[in-house]
């Protein structure tokens, strides 16, 4: 087997609200040209934990390393900025702009600002071709190539999800964490979604948080189920799938009988 390149490592994380533990010693790694899926009930812990990893909220306990750095702590932006991507469960678009002008504006948030224009939304046009070929690079790789002088608001929910992504995509991440990118799809659309992360895996570490058990089953190199904000089991899918635990605990007895 050729070697992993570990791009994001948990080490311990655990994020007390009070008394409660929504997160409790949860440790993985995250490998580029793999997916790795987290699963598990509502209430387990999963949307929490990839807060954890992003910066959206501080751990209580235990480290988090980033392309070999020590991130734990760190902002959002700062976090973002060393290679992370984020997409939420309820899309994050601005609605009256066009998709274009969406991930430009991802873009142009990774220019180096001028010391002479310290805010560096005013630039040159020369200076701007860098944007745009991200931007340009980002809509191809999400596939929205034929909408993107569409509204974004106007698009479909399909759309809008990939939307988000080209946006991600457009900020150079080398980690992705993807939140419930395939909630409320239909079959095409949702298959249009597994075939874009599939596309997207070669080049990045992906922690998907999905509920969708075929897309999950299809996309999953490894696989990490959390219940009560503990792992219960992280293994490849089809001995996650055969643990007797796992299907007591989510699966249920249909799933784990397939195969």
């Amino acid at each position: 087997m050729a070697e992993r390149t570990t791009l994001l490592s948990a080490s311990g994380l655990t994020k007390r609200f009070g008394g409660l533990a929504a997160v409790n010693d949860v440790s993985l790694d995250l490998w580029q040209g793999w997916i790795h899926a987290v699963i598990g009930p509502n209430g387990a812990g999963k949307s929490t934990l990839a807060n954890l990893l992003s910066g959206d909220l501080p751990p209580t306990s235990g480290r988090i390393t980033l392309t070999g750095t020590d991130i734990t702590g760190w902002t959002p932006e700062k976090i973002s900025r060393h290679g992370l991507g984020r997409s939420y469960q309820k899309t994050n678009i601005f609605s009256t702009f066009t998709v274009w002008d969406n991930v430009r504006l991802a873009a142009q948030s990774r220019a180096q600002p001028s010391p002479f224009n310290p805010l560096g939304w005013v630039r040159a046009a020369a200076g701007m071709r860098a944007v745009h070929q991200s931007a340009e690079r980002a809509i191809e790789l999400a596939g929205l190539q034929d909408r993107r002088h569409a509204q974004a608001g106007a698009t479909s929910h399909g759309e809008q999800r990939q939307l988000e992504i080209a946006m991600t995509l457009a900020t150079d991440p080398r980690v992705l964490l993807l939140d419930e990118p395939l909630a409320g799809m239909g079959q095409a659309e949702a298959e249009r979604m597994v075939q874009l992360l599939l596309r997207l895996k070669k080049d990045h570490a992906i922690l998907l948080v999905e509920h969708d058990m075929d897309a999950v089953f299809t996309l999953a190199d490894h696989l990490t189920v959390m219940v009560n904000g503990q792992v219960i089991a992280s293994d490849a899918p089809a001995a996650v799938r055969a643990d007797a635990g796992v299907q007591a605990a989510y699966l249920g007895e249909e799933v784990g009988e397939e195969g």
